[in-house]
């Protein structure tokens, strides 16, 4: 893996054999004695729960970008559901993404594509990040707040509640799939919004950096994938702008919006 830095930053230890152990854990999975589709139906209802609901419409459109507001019992669930996902407290995540957006594809951009592929899909969060003591000045609107302090604390001991629980309601399947399996999966799945959406796909607006439209990792992170019309218009509630560009997320809001708990839900001008 090659960094286009000057100084070669020191790995994160503690992150590297986090996810090494995720990994091993998700490996397990497949093992006879753990596979069942109950189980995997639980990895799937959580993979919705954590990465749809949680990172893509919680943690991003609403926390991170505000496109639309919420009463705030829903904002703290998805919040909640965010850090289900395990990608670090919803502080760090939403200040750190802002960050990217500030600096996309520049040498201060946390996960910068121009590092190489690797890098903007992994290798940035198994090295010491010096962009992680710039958070508190890019999330001022949620850094005092308690639930968000809780949730940024003990986003482990939340997820380790979440495994007992689905240990004593279907045994270590639940668990391994439900827990170790799912969480892999949307780590990479998110992650490749970082790295695919700025490698593969077309352009269709001028964003001054090398985010693309890519259909199919729409179709894995609910409609985070088109990634250049996100980049275009940041406060945009949709990303999929053109009608054949399917937003899962954007359905979600359009929903709450119907129940009446999404309001002043900003849009992209040149949507079609």
């Amino acid at each position: 893996m090659t960094i286009a830095t000057s100084t070669q930053p020191k790995i994160n230890w503690v992150n590297t054999l986090f996810f090494v152990g995720l990994h091993v854990g998700a490996a397990f999975a497949f093992l006879p004695n753990n596979f069942s589709w109950k189980a995997v139906g639980v990895a799937l209802f959580l993979y919705w729960l954590s990465g749809g609901l949680g990172i893509t419409l919680g943690f991003h459109r609403l926390v991170t970008h505000r496109s639309f507001q919420t009463p705030k019992w829903l904002e703290y669930f998805l919040v909640f559901c965010g850090t289900l996902a395990c990608q670090g407290g919803p502080i760090e995540w939403v200040g750190t993404h802002r960050i990217h957006h500030l600096h996309s594809d520049k040498e201060l951009d946390p996960h910068d594509s121009n590092k190489g592929f690797l890098w903007s899909h992994i290798g940035w969060l198994i090295y010491q990040s010096p962009s992680k003591s710039e958070v508190p000045r890019f999330t001022k609107d949620i850094i005092d707040d308690p639930v968000y302090q809780f949730l940024e604390k003990y986003f482990i001991p939340v997820q380790i509640l979440l495994g007992l629980t689905l240990l004593l309601i279907g045994g270590w399947s639940f668990v391994f799939w439900g827990v170790f399996a799912r969480i892999v999966w949307v780590y990479h799945c998110t992650w490749l919004v970082n790295s695919a959406t700025h490698k593969f796909g077309y352009q269709s607006y001028e964003s001054n950096d090398k985010s693309t439209n890519c259909w199919w990792v729409a179709l894995l992170v609910f409609g985070e994938g088109w990634h250049n019309n996100h980049h275009a218009f940041q406060y945009s509630a949709r990303h999929g702008l053109k009608w054949w560009e399917i937003d899962m997320t954007w359905m979600t809001i359009q929903l709450l919006q119907f129940l009446g708990l999404a309001k002043d839900v900003k849009l992209a001008k040149t949507e079609s």
